[in-house]
């Protein structure tokens, strides 16, 4: 079983939300039905309290694994907005590698897109603990909102509102497995 998830930032699915990395914050199981709830349902990945977008759930280990393993290389692509503009020599660094605090060597962004004066698209195969705002913050701006758009090839579903969850379907899987 699968399901996609879309976070809203108000209620926060994080699977490190009270600040303890790897212990659940029940809250968006809590919106599941009853019979879903009870199954031993695990987050695939994890959100910061303040990102919103895409969330994985899952009660198959195997799955929750292979798409949490760093050795699958499975892309996640964030929209982030920036507290400064966008500019060329932050979009190379994100790129080519930035020296993030208690790492003993760079880490390179997969893509770092301009969206936009202050919207960045950046890809990237791991979800170190905040990775995203440290590397923008090692190129020298600073994430004011971040938003999971993609895991694989699986986009958050367009009409699926905020707080709400829906099967993940063949199609749907067949694109997070060919991202």
């Amino acid at each position: 079983m699968a399901l996609s998830y879309s976070t809203q930032k108000t209620t926060s699915a994080s699977s490190a939300a009270d600040g303890f990395p790897g212990r659940v914050n029940l809250f968006h199981f809590s919106l599941l039905p009853p019979q879903l709830a009870t199954r031993g349902v695990q987050c695939v990945g994890r959100l910061d309290q303040d990102t919103t977008g895409l969330l994985l759930l899952s009660d198959d280990g195997q799955f929750v694994h292979a798409y949490t393993s760093p050795k699958r290389k499975v892309p996640k692509v964030y929209l982030a907005t920036t507290r400064h503009p966008l500019d060329d020599t932050q979009l190379g660094a994100l790129r080519e590698g930035v020296l993030l605090h208690g790492e003993a060597k760079p880490v390179a962004a997969v893509a770092a897109h301009a969206r936009g004066e202050h919207d960045l698209e950046l890809t990237v195969l791991e979800g170190k603990y905040h990775q995203v705002k440290r590397m923008v913050a090692a190129a020298g701006n600073r994430v004011e909102a971040l938003h999971r758009e993609r895991i694989g090839g699986l986009a958050l579903p367009a009409g699926l509102a905020e707080g709400a969850w829906q099967w993940l379907d063949e199609a749907g899987l067949g694109s997070l497995r060919n991202g």
